[in-house]
């Protein structure tokens, strides 16, 4: 909820409850003095136009779920205006006797301070009601930040892993390229081996062959 909403809208309804308090009184007065209270009304009519105008301008300039609540609240504000605008015009246009207004008055003061009081009820209420909503919309949106850190550690986590898995990856290779080398050693290995034996088998069979020479020319003479 925006703070600077809440500034204007507690001087409204302070500025509202006034201005029904001196609506009332009008009624009880005459001549210059209730020309007076008149004009003090239409004063106070003026700031609580360019209250409600501010208001409008803070909420439009919020997030669009902060901004439909405190538009709604702000419709019945401009309703409580309007029928304090409807009770000026009422004031202003009487012209009745003096007989025929004391009669009125009794009646009218207390039907003006009924209609008053139910007014503020509602908007009691229904400021109660908005404020049941904003509550709402606050938690789901601590519910929507907290679904929000929960996804990005799993996203670390899940980089973490996948670095570990790059990781184990190129450790694998080269642990293959070290198998690759090993077998091309033993290759060369096996290789050397086998010219080694033929190397070795003729040289014996060279010794067998001189061997047999010697001994057929011993035996012979």
């Amino acid at each position: 909820m925006s703070t600077v909403f809440e500034g204007y809208e507690k001087q409204y309804c302070q500025l509202s409850a006034n201005l029904s308090k001196k609506c009332a009184s009008a009624n009880l007065l005459d001549g210059e003095q209730k020309k007076q209270k008149v004009s003090e009304i239409k004063v106070g009519l003026d700031e609580a136009d360019a209250l409600i105008r501010k208001m409008d301008l803070e909420a439009r300039a919020l997030q669009p779920n902060i901004k439909a609540v405190l538009l709604a609240k702000l419709r019945e504000y401009k309703s409580d205006l309007n029928n304090l605008k409807s009770e000026l015009k009422r004031i202003a246009s009487t012209n009745l006797n003096q007989a025929a207004r004391d009669e009125l008055l009794e009646a009218g003061l207390a039907d003006t301070l009924a209609v008053s009081a139910n007014q503020k009820d509602r908007l009691l209420m229904s400021t109660e009601r908005l404020n049941n909503s904003s509550n709402r919309i606050m938690n789901s949106r601590k519910v929507m930040l907290e679904t929000e850190e929960l996804g990005v550690s799993l996203l670390q986590d899940l980089h973490q892993q996948r670095q570990s898995l790059l990781h184990a990856d190129n450790t694998l290779h080269g642990v293959d390229n070290n198998i690759g080398r090993s077998k091309k050693i033993i290759t060369n290995i096996t290789t050397r081996m086998n010219r080694n034996k033929w190397v070795i088998g003729g040289i014996i069979t060279l010794l067998v062959i001189v061997i047999a020479v010697i001994l057929y020319f011993k035996l012979v003479k």
